[in-house]
């Protein structure tokens, strides 16, 4: 299955590419792991059709087939609701396979109605547990914290499966609210991690007060009683519009991964995104960049920034050691900067996430 965006589709993101497309955002992985092997970093060449992808959110399914999910395309085109592409050679050649549904939740304008509607669904996130697949995704004013992350759930991710059929299951989390001792989030950006004693949690924010970590439950996806209050700060800079986002982590060798975004998405050349990372031995932090320093606070090891014509780097996620991330695309010679995935194998040294550019 592979149907097409319209044209219309791609004109109007060819205007909009250098100022929003979506979203600051992250997606996550099905059965998520930070990839247990060492080894030389490297590229992934991927060919095919592989922009616009903003956010991709990788998960391989149990046939093989790599999956990238992302934000919607602008002005509600083909519905604005989350894109999905295939990729059948282990990440190389990419299809574009259409989108979860035909259009957004009617309730998500509902919740909206008191102003400006949401152009597009944001930044998905895929985790699978106990035979379910649980697709997260986010929507929101551009700009604000007016925003809510939303959850679909699926028994396969083929969608030539008679079974096939993304059931929506309504708002997970939103904002503004209050959060660990009043502070304020953005209730966007949500990624799923399990702590060693088998507790899920959902790590979503972006700018406000940063990134945070609230507990779920299975089979809702949802968060428990009192999630909120009980809500763990993992990341803030305290620096002026704090410009952090798109958490997820990853474990590996008794370490969890926290990977984010720093600085500007979404401005097409003068984009600033960088991916980052810190770690802890704990799900809840603190988590510590290679200096030391702590993420509540500024601290973050830059992974991934702009080199070349790969411009503005970030809405990272990361399936089985590989990293996967949209990046705005100078060498693109028929629409300059257009967003577009990027997949690197990481490598491993001392401890921490490494990632070879080559030639770029």
């Amino acid at each position: 299955m592979s149907p097409r965006r319209p044209l219309a589709a791609l004109g109007a993101l060819a205007l909009t590419a250098a100022i929003a497309i979506g979203a600051p955002a992250s997606g996550a992985v099905a059965g998520a792991s930070g990839g247990a092997s060492g080894g030389k970093p490297d590229e992934i060449a991927v060919v095919g059709d592989t922009s616009p992808i903003h956010d991709p959110a990788l998960t391989v399914d149990d046939d093989g087939t790599w999956w990238v999910y992302s934000t919607g395309l602008l002005n509600r085109e083909n519905g604005g609701t989350v894109q999905m592409w295939s990729s059948h050679d282990r990440g190389t050649t990419w299809a574009y396979e259409g989108t979860v549904w035909d259009e957004i939740p009617a309730w998500i304008d509902e919740h909206f109605s008191d102003g400006a509607l949401p152009d597009n669904l944001w930044a998905p996130e895929v985790y699978e547990h106990d035979g379910t697949y649980y697709l997260y995704y986010s929507a929101s004013r551009f700009g604000t914290n007016n925003s809510v992350t939303a959850l679909a759930t699926n028994t396969t991710l083929d969608p030539d499966d008679p079974d096939y059929e993304w059931v929506d299951q309504g708002p997970v989390i939103a904002s503004p609210a209050p959060i660990e001792d009043g502070k304020e989030f953005n209730a966007i950006d949500a990624g799923i991690v399990t702590g060693k004693d088998g507790t899920p949690y959902m790590a979503i924010g972006s700018h406000w007060y940063g990134i945070f970590l609230v507990e779920i439950s299975w089979p809702s996806g949802k968060p428990v009683a009192g999630a909120l209050e009980n809500a763990v700060h993992l990341v803030d800079r305290f620096a002026p519009g704090n410009r952090v986002e798109a958490p997820y982590i990853a474990k590996r060798g008794g370490w969890y991964y926290l990977y984010v975004s720093f600085d500007a998405c979404c401005a097409g050349a003068d984009s600033t995104y960088k991916v980052v990372v810190g770690r802890s031995r704990d799900v809840t932090g603190p988590y510590l960049d290679k200096e030391g320093r702590d993420m509540v606070g500024g601290g973050g090891t830059v992974l991934l920034e702009s080199s070349g014509p790969r411009v503005g780097p970030g809405g990272q996620s990361v399936h089985d050691g590989v990293l996967a991330y949209h990046y705005y695309d100078g060498a693109n010679e028929e629409i300059p900067y257009f967003p577009t995935l990027g997949l690197h194998r990481l490598g491993w040294k001392a401890g921490w996430p490494v990632v070879d550019l080559g030639g770029s």
